[in-house]
């Protein structure tokens, strides 16, 4: 008996990787990427696809038709741009928001089950500590890659047509070697017992969630599996119920890298923005991770109520982040070239 069809764009980016892991055991995945990714899991058969590209997309749904038939039980669309290193970037409206329209467009010629759409908390307003956001907390983004995903979910609105959809708003992922660009640099910085680590710029007591990988995938595979269950369309924040402030975050890695904690100074967001100014304007090699633009949002807080997640998914984040570090820090001090090889820094 032939599996039921699932596509996953972005398949093999980190988060595709382990979702085309778990789902392969059961369906069949048709995993999309660009042209140049030559390597796959043996578990999917990955087709080339650019999704700036009428033809390309056009082309990848002919080969989907004739190999896997007409019907989809779910097109799980991971493929999106994110850079940290530019706050602008055509790329925003060019791949996230026209490439989910022709994603979206070449679908409605199919039988449909589901289109699950990976958005982001950060479209939200952030909040305060003691008051987590819901989904239907205040929309209101703060820099483009959040806004290209307000975007999105708003087309995706507009040109489902029959399909069903979820949109899952998360939180920042990591995994047990870390693979989170902002704690990864956090880590970096008390390690290398940098002078600015002991510096952030606004309010130490804010934070933002996180979700560790495996449990973004275990809500992903629920979300498959309860496809019929689901409203025709439904907006889920995911995230761990507990946020970690930037300051137990820094006392936390210190204490677990040299048995004491670390003392972090509260610094003006205008004397923090000169001083990113400045580092930019002075590194000529290699440019820091912390840019002017990021300290207005640097303290934004972010914690997340994910009561809905539960009652629609049956869905529980079985890891945390203040137990994880742990592990992180001993990979990183047992092999420090390869966390860092592996952290991209």
């Amino acid at each position: 008996m032939a599996k039921d069809v699932v596509i996953v764009t972005g398949a093999c980016g980190r988060i595709g990787t382990a979702l085309v892991h778990r789902l392969g055991e059961k369906y069949a995945i048709a995993g999309c990427e660009l042209e140049h990714a030559i390597y796959a899991s043996k578990k999917e058969e990955l087709i080339p696809v650019d999704l700036t590209s009428d033809a390309s997309v056009a082309q990848a749904f002919r080969h989907i038709r004739e190999y896997y038939g007409g019907r989809i039980i779910s097109c799980i669309h991971l493929a999106a741009y994110y850079s940290f290193a530019e706050k602008e970037s055509p790329l925003y409206e060019k791949v996230t928001v026209r490439g989910t329209e022709r994603l979206l467009r070449a679908l409605q010629g199919f039988e449909v089950e589901q289109f699950i759409f990976t958005s982001t908390m950060l479209v939200h307003a952030p909040s305060k500590p003691g008051v987590p956001i819901r989904e239907d907390s205040p929309i209101s983004p703060s820099w483009p890659y959040p806004r290209s995903k307000v975007e999105t979910e708003e087309l995706i609105h507009q040109i489902r047509g029959k399909i069903p959809t979820v949109v899952l708003r998360i939180a920042g992922v990591y995994d047990d070697l870390c693979h989170s660009i902002p704690i990864s640099h956090q880590i970096q910085r008390i390690y290398e017992k940098q002078f600015n680590a002991h510096f952030f710029a606004g309010n130490l007591e804010h934070g933002a969630s996180f979700l560790h990988m495996d449990d973004l995938v275990d809500a992903i595979v629920s979300a498959v599996e309860k496809r019929k269950e689901l409203p025709g369309e439904t907006s889920l924040l995911l995230g761990e119920p507990k946020t970690l402030s930037y300051d137990a975050l820094q006392k936390k890695i210190s204490l677990l890298l040299y048995g004491s904690e670390i003392h972090t100074y509260s610094l003006p967001k205008w004397f923090a923005k000169l001083g990113a100014v400045l580092q930019c304007a002075f590194s000529f090699r290699h440019k820091p991770f912390i840019r002017p633009w990021m300290i207005d949002i640097a303290d934004d807080h972010y914690e997340l109520d994910i009561q809905k997640a539960r009652t629609l998914l049956g869905w529980e984040p079985h890891r945390d982040l203040s137990t994880s570090l742990a592990q992180m820090i001993e990979k990183l001090i047992k092999n420090p070239k390869d966390w860092y090889r592996e952290n991209h820094l």
